[in-house]
């Protein structure tokens, strides 16, 4: 719900002004979809989306009164919405520049009908994300991988942007969790370890007749028990310490229990919970971000080849979401070549490239076309060429956010920048 509050100047003729407000606010809502609070400013902020309506010219000194109990209220951007009558304009860029001299965010929102309802659209997304990231604990199990040693961050920019904590979790107490699970014996998961096909929930029916198991289906069977395990335990530590997304560092899972968390990871990213691989924090929130966005889940993947003339490359990792395949097979991880990978087929079309920095002050967005699925063996599981403009191609290898990036089914680059810009102030 949009909740619209109003600044009116007492020189004008309140009539005249209701008069004009209802026939602007029917051609920009003509099937309603807000709540009229009038002049009362007292639960201000409580909407996913609050818009102040400056009706008439004179409402400035309204305005500037209002404003420290406004900040009080934790408001961190103030939309401005005008008709462009009786002075309405003119009051609405007055307030902007004083809300600018005190360092702080806004807009004025005017224009056509069709304009405005686009724009309006657009925040409520951007508003509904911030509160749905708002409070959520993250929960980091290990410390990031050896290797991402430019994939760092910012806890306080954390908090203070997204309103996100973390809870740094010792590998130990997912050993633990992983100890007291039961498992099921091969024979039991045989079938589904074997499985090629749309992902509708574990899948445990015997395989059609003419299914052929893929190559090295008798080491994954013999590893989708412990892979199952790894999943339970962290479900577990899901539930016990509130987690609404989390990191691993998953390759610790290789020496210490010779298996895999990507069997997990796929299945916690289908089931809603972003997490992502080897610890990497900046990955992890670029993937929230996106899901709290479009609702979208997105694929964590490396680029593994670049043709910058082209703008074509290829992007591969081994725990793709089954929930965005068309169809997928279980095999080892790569580089180690036991535990449980995943072999997917992403669906051809469009998709956005995304990244953002763990200071959240730097950000990446493509949008371009996955164009072909491949499998060769000397790489992570699933593997897709995308085709990105040149530009965005050389951002790679010229000035990148880290090696993982987030690829996302759909265009979505003007919701991320709006989200990017005024949700976290990137300058982008």
């Amino acid at each position: 719900m949009i909740a619209i509050y109003t600044i009116t100047s007492g020189l004008h003729d309140e009539a005249a002004v209701k008069a004009v407000s209802d026939e602007f606010l029917a051609g920009v809502f003509p099937d309603g979809g807000f709540e009229m609070k009038g002049a009362d400013f007292s639960d201000f902020g409580s909407a996913p989306l609050n818009l102040i309506y400056v009706r008439t010219g004179g409402a400035e000194g309204i305005f500037r009164n209002l404003l420290p109990g406004l900040l009080e209220r934790g408001v961190k951007a103030f939309y401005l919405l005008t008709s462009g009558k009786s002075n309405s304009l003119a009051a609405s860029l007055e307030i902007l520049s004083y809300l600018r001299q005190q360092g702080l965010k806004g807009e004025v929102l005017h224009g056509s009908d069709e304009y405005l309802r686009g724009r309006i659209a657009l925040l409520q997304k951007v508003e509904s994300a911030r509160r749905t990231l708002s409070g959520t604990r993250i929960g980091v199990i290990g410390q990031p991988s050896d290797w991402l040693i430019s994939s760092t961050w910012d806890p306080a920019a954390l908090q203070t942007k997204l309103g996100l904590t973390l809870d740094h979790i010792p590998m130990d107490s997912l050993f633990e969790a992983f100890d007291q699970e039961p498992g099921r014996p091969v024979e039991a998961v045989s079938r589904q370890c074997l499985y090629r096909g749309p992902f509708s929930g574990p899948r445990t029916s015997p395989l059609p007749a003419d299914e052929q198991p893929f190559a090295g289906s008798p080491k994954v069977k013999q590893a989708f028990p412990g892979a199952e395990k790894v999943y339970n335990a962290i479900k577990t530590l899901i539930a016990d310490r509130g987690l609404g997304a989390l990191t691993i560092r998953c390759f610790d899972l290789l020496t210490s229990i010779h298996n895999t968390g990507c069997y997990a990871l796929a299945l916690l990213n289908s089931e809603g919970i972003p997490s992502s691989c080897e610890g990497d924090i900046p990955a992890l929130l670029s993937m929230m971000i996106a899901q709290a966005l479009t609702g979208r889940t997105g694929f964590q993947a490396n680029p593994a080849r670049i043709d910058v003339q082209t703008g074509e490359m290829l992007f591969a990792h081994c725990t793709i979401p089954f929930n965005m395949v068309d169809e997928f097979c279980y095999d080892t991880h790569f580089e180690s070549g036991i535990g449980v990978g995943i072999h997917g087929h992403f669906p051809e079309g469009p998709v956005t490239v995304f990244k953002v920095s763990g200071s959240l002050h730097r950000a990446f967005i493509a949008e371009g076309e996955l164009f072909r699925n491949q499998y060769e063996a000397n790489l992570c599981r699933t593997q897709v060429w995308l085709r990105l403009s040149p530009a965005d191609a050389r951002y790679f290898l010229t000035d990148p956010i880290g090696n993982h990036h987030i690829i996302i089914p759909g265009h979505h680059g003007s919701l991320l920048h709006e989200f990017v810009v005024g949700a976290l102030g990137v300058d982008y």
